[in-house]
């Protein structure tokens, strides 16, 4: 089968298509044909070399979301069968025609949805709702501080936080300020700008917001507890920004009895992150079917264009999900 795969780490160049075996169908996978593939921030880390040569349990190739057809299922498999149009979060392997990942980090196809749409929901809805319902304990009226809206996790957090209920407040720059608006952002905050700290104490009358997703990391942290309501939530998704001179004004901490809570799906057991995925999809399938959610598409690229894909992420011009075909 063609894959995407590099020799040495670098920039987006390093990828080529290449011809490797089929990956074998352990007791618990699915074996899939590939129709699309998401490309997701993890994936630039990949090649640069930030996990070294990394296996997540699926493969050593990257990418790890995936919409396809089930061609084989292990024989320890329920509720799947060959034919299936799945999606589905995988341990790597997700740039290749043929993946396979464990039957419980997969899911059906809702609806009528094409396999686009569909490989674009379960690594960034997943990690939303993960964030801001099950470590955010978001709930109808609350308000919500969400960075980079304008991203995959980004826009599909907005689009959650909406369907929620809650007052949604999202940080980009301002040539995309409109599409968070469309997402269900009730205010978009220019970053380059305008001070986040200010624009949340005006909106909300001091009072501060109950929950913040962040993908920042230390440029923001101080902002970002000074931005949190008493009792309020930090949910650290990522450190695009670096960890070095974060500033945590503790005092803000003890008294206003906040919470820092950071999440990676990446490095949790696996128990944990079938979890995850039973979790998101106990809430929100039906809402993809009806038409209440829907994945945000920037772009589409073949898989033989990988490099392109990649060099469309690094230029931070995407609005929403940039995916593969094969």
């Amino acid at each position: 089968m063609k894959a995407v795969d590099f020799k040495d780490f670098g920039e987006a160049e390093v990828l080529q298509l290449v011809e490797v075996p089929e990956p074998e169908v352990r007791d618990h996978d699915l074996l899939v044909r590939v129709h699309a593939a998401g490309v997701n921030r993890a994936d630039i880390i990949h090649r640069r070399g930030g996990y070294g040569r990394p296996n997540f349990g699926d493969s050593e190739i990257m990418g790890l979301e995936i919409a396809g057809e089930v061609i084989a299922v292990g024989s320890d498999v329920h509720g799947f069968g060959i034919g299936d149009r799945i999606m589905g979060i995988t341990g790597g392997g997700a740039y290749a025609e043929v993946a396979r990942l464990d039957y419980r980090m997969a899911l059906p196809i809702p609806g009528d949805l094409d396999y686009v749409r569909a490989a674009a929901i379960p690594e960034v809805f997943v990690t939303a709702h993960e964030a801001l319902v099950h470590l955010g304990r978001l709930k109808y009226r609350h308000s919500v501080l969400i960075h980079a809206g304008a991203g995959g996790v980004g826009s599909a957090a907005i689009q959650l936080a909406r369907a929620i209920g809650a007052r949604v407040f999202s940080t980009s720059d301002a040539k995309k300020l409109a599409h968070l608006q469309k997402f269900g952002a009730s205010r978009g905050i220019d970053y380059r700008t305008e001070d986040f700290v200010d624009v949340i104490k005006e909106e909300t009358n001091g009072h501060g917001v109950d929950v913040i997703v962040d993908f920042i990391g230390a440029p923001y942290l101080e902002r970002n507890v000074r931005c949190l309501a008493d009792g309020g939530r930090l949910i650290q998704v990522g450190i695009l920004g670096g960890t070095e001179g974060a500033r945590l004004p503790l005092d803000r901490v003890l008294h206003g009895h906040l919470q820092i809570i950071g999440t990676v799906m990446k490095s949790r057991p696996q128990a944990v992150k079938h979890q995850m995925v039973s979790r998101f999809a106990a809430c929100w399938s039906r809402h993809f079917e009806e038409g209440t959610l829907s994945p945000v598409i920037d772009s589409v690229f073949p898989l033989a264009q990988a490099a392109d894909a990649h060099r469309r992420m690094e230029s931070t011009l995407n609005v929403g999900k940039i995916v593969l075909t094969t």
